[in-house]
């Protein structure tokens, strides 16, 4: 009869200790001498036990999993978001469960239920609504630690990690300003019905990021609304409404997209309408994908740090899981402005702008360049 994979009391039996200290050994908890710990692990390296994940769970009261619901995994973000939280959880002995929403509150909700299920040790979220968020509270309530990544909530008390959104937004409109642009376009996602102050859903990234470009914009003397378009699910709904704006007595002569989904859609109608960049169109975004800088000419992009985001999420959420209790953390990280060659002057503009001062070195137009905002 062929033997069963090894148990706890055959290491123990190979150990030549009890049964107890074996499992305490190999379960990671109670008291263990290390000359008994070094028997354990060698027998059972030799014997190729493999640890009942179930059993040790009911032990410690822990799965060792994470659950991660991300809002679009097609979106390169988000897919970095999903390597840098797994690989930060793998560090530390967790594995990672997957959930797309799909920018779908409802989704995610079954996500996080499904992960209640799975007795996950803690949930990190991309939330499709910053105040939309009983679920979460559930989960909180249920023992679960949770933890917002690039977006914050509200009405609960949550560990966050987003990046300064407002300065990096100013920090490209400042950039076309210095270029000479004044009529500057800003995409913006969902709308939800009812809303009436034009920052849409309640997402709390994109309020912020709108914020940022209207503060901007009004500081500079301009209007900041008349180059708003919202309801930018993704790149077909980027695309019409780029067009529309392009249609316009009075064209943006630059553009700026909260995420690289929506600048294609950008790019489609600027090749479209036959336009130029940057001749005819600057354009700058957010999230440095890999053809940002493949593209001709290269994007312009305010760069997160996706895998500082995620470590940093995993550190939170781990300890939240240790110490239940303490006020929320909020970590903001800094991005950084790279400038390529998708910014010039406007249209019929001399290269250099109202300084004297050209939006880029001479000769470097095609060179990566980057600050900190």
């Amino acid at each position: 009869m062929t033997k069963g994979p090894a148990t706890i009391p055959d290491v123990a039996k190979a150990a030549g200790v009890s049964t107890a200290t074996a499992a305490r050994a190999l379960g990671g908890y109670g008291h263990v001498s290390e000359r008994s710990r070094e028997r354990v692990l060698a027998a059972a390296e030799e014997l190729g036990y493999r640890p009942n994940a179930l059993a040790r769970s009911m032990i410690t009261g822990r799965t060792q999993s994470l659950g991660l619901v991300v809002a679009d995994i097609e979106n390169p973000f988000f897919a970095a978001v999903t390597r840098a939280v797994g690989d930060a959880a793998r560090v530390h002995g967790y594995e990672v469960l997957l959930a797309n929403s799909d920018e779908d509150v409802a989704t995610e909700r079954g996500a996080v239920r499904l992960f209640l299920d799975k007795r996950v040790d803690g949930i990190i979220v991309a939330p499709a609504s910053s105040t939309d968020v009983e679920h979460l509270r559930e989960a909180q309530a249920a023992g679960v630690a949770v933890v917002a990544i690039d977006r914050r909530v509200t009405g609960m008390a949550a560990d966050s990690v987003t990046v300064h959104n407002r300065a990096a937004v100013a920090a490209a409109v400042t950039h076309f300003l210095a270029a000479g642009h004044t009529r500057i376009g800003y995409l913006r996602g969902t709308v939800s019905p009812g809303e009436h102050d034009g920052l849409g859903r309640r997402i709390s990234t994109g309020d912020e990021r709108l914020l940022g470009y209207r503060e901007s914009l009004r500081s500079a003397g301009l209007d900041p609304d008349r180059y708003v378009r919202v309801g930018c699910l993704g790149r077909k709904e980027a695309l019409h409404a780029m067009l529309d704006l392009l249609g316009q007595p009075d064209p943006p002569t630059a553009v700026l997209t909260p995420d690289s989904i929506l600048a294609l859609g950008v790019l489609l109608a600027a090749r479209e309408r036959g336009l130029a960049i940057p001749d005819d169109l600057s354009v700058i975004s957010f999230d440095d994908t890999d053809w940002a800088d493949v593209v001709a000419p290269p994007l312009s992009v305010i760069s997160q740090p996706v895998h500082a985001m995620g470590a940093r999420a995993v550190e939170l959420l781990l300890d939240r899981i240790d110490r239940a209790h303490g006020r929320a953390r909020h970590v903001r990280l800094r991005a950084r402005m790279v400038e390529r060659a998708s910014v010039g002057p406007p249209p019929g503009v001399s290269s250099r702008s109202s300084t004297g001062n050209p939006p880029w070195p001479a000769g470097a137009s095609d060179r990566r360049q980057s600050m900190s905002v």
